[in-house]
């Protein structure tokens, strides 16, 4: 029952990551993750109590279409309010505290034996998020795009004072044109050539990250050992991976560190494979190499939306494919794994680099990657066609 209670909840991830993924993009990122958040809570208690096991999995469904909406619209905030500058360095800060997390769950679970305190334990603290609604603002860029305009500049103002600075004059006035705001649809990841490679490359990127990272954490459970200690060295091991890509990241761009991760992930679980059973340091090196090919994604909400679906389609495929194929021989889901990210690897190098221009904010922006013009921004980071815009 193990791998269908898992596959339940990543099912309910795929489907939070489409219905509330197009929810913030609609009626707002913050008003969508509260929404989230108080879901969350709630069917999280009820899985805890459930009387039976329909109910049990009708809820741990739900929670894991909330649960996907809390984490999808945190993150896209948490990079729209920022300045483009910064958008790199906080979304990697941001997966390190998914990597705290996981440090911090064994002892968790250590200290609270029963699968219910434990249900409790995570879920409860998603009341006290409601408390954001007084902290937490609506993304400026949003309003934008909504034509609200002054209110996002009243949040600009806001943000510039509580950090002791000065709204620049540049920004006295957004300007709103008065053509029709078309909603968003998934057409248009994949309208264009270059805006369809990147889609299908980052579908299939976050497809294998989900399949290899969560069937590795799960073999832990069934190598034997403590299970409580591997699953903490599991996380531990990988800080150093984020942090190396903190720090290099800007050096070296991403599409280098995003295909030699998975390269090495490939490697380390073939090698793996083959070698004596009952090194535990080898398979958490391999966890701590997939964090790294983890880490270093970035796209707008949409994309966010379905790149995350694939990513909890590998989570629905990771148990199943673990539990089965151990069944037949305990190697062979590595030897899978290992395929699977070789592959991903050779695809990530097909992708443009981004390193010195500012992120895409258009479809437009997508299909002039790679472009002389695209070059010529990179080499001169100052000047005016290149700089980003809210």
């Amino acid at each position: 029952m193990l791998d269908l209670t898992q596959a339940i909840l990543n099912l309910g991830f795929l489907a939070g990551a489409f219905t509330l993924g197009y929810a913030a993009d609609r009626y707002g990122r913050r008003v969508t993750y509260l929404i989230s958040c108080l879901g969350v809570g709630i069917t999280g208690v009820v899985v805890a109590f459930a009387p039976n096991f329909p109910v049990f999995a009708v809820f741990r469904f739900l929670q894991g279409v909330f649960g996907k909406g809390t984490w999808m619209t945190c993150y896209v905030i948490v990079t729209e309010i920022v300045g483009s500058k910064q958008r790199r360095i906080v979304g990697i800060v941001i997966q390190m505290f998914f990597t705290l997390g996981i440090i911090i769950l064994p002892g968790i679970a250590y200290f609270i034996p029963s699968w219910q305190g434990i249900q409790l334990a995570v879920t409860l603290p998603n009341f006290l998020f409601l408390l954001y609604y007084w902290v937490v603002p609506e993304s400026p860029r949003w309003l934008i795009t909504r034509k609200e305009g002054d209110e996002a500049l009243k949040i600009l103002r806001k943000i510039a004072k509580c950090n002791g600075k000065y709204l620049s004059p540049n920004y006295s006035e957004i300007t709103v044109t008065d053509e029709e705001v078309s909603n968003p649809s998934f057409l248009d990841l994949v309208r264009t050539p270059q805006m369809r490679k990147c889609t299908l490359i980052l579908m299939f990127a976050w497809f294998t990250s989900a399949v290899v990272y969560q069937g590795l954490v799960m073999r832990l459970g069934i190598i034997g050992g403590n299970l409580y200690i591997d699953f903490f060295i599991s996380g531990v091991v990988e800080l150093p991976g984020a942090l190396l890509i903190l720090l290099t990241i800007e050096r070296l761009g991403r599409r280098l560190p995003f295909a030699a991760s998975n390269m090495m992930a490939g490697v380390a679980c073939l090698v793996t494979a083959f070698l004596p059973e009952g090194n535990l340091p080898r398979v958490c090196w391999i966890v701590r190499e997939l964090e790294k090919l983890k880490i270093i994604k970035s796209v707008e909400n949409f994309g966010v939306s379905l790149c995350s679906g694939l990513c909890d389609f590998g989570g629905i495929i990771a148990p199943f494919l673990l539990f089965r194929l151990a069944a037949v021989w305990l190697e062979l889901p590595l030897i899978i794994f290992g395929v699977l990210a070789s592959v991903c690897g050779g695809l990530v190098m097909l992708l443009p680099e981004t390193k010195g221009i500012a992120l895409p904010e258009t479809v437009d922006d997508v299909e002039n990657l790679g472009s002389p013009h695209s070059f010529r921004c990179r080499r001169k980071k100052k000047s005016p066609v290149c700089s980003s815009h809210l």
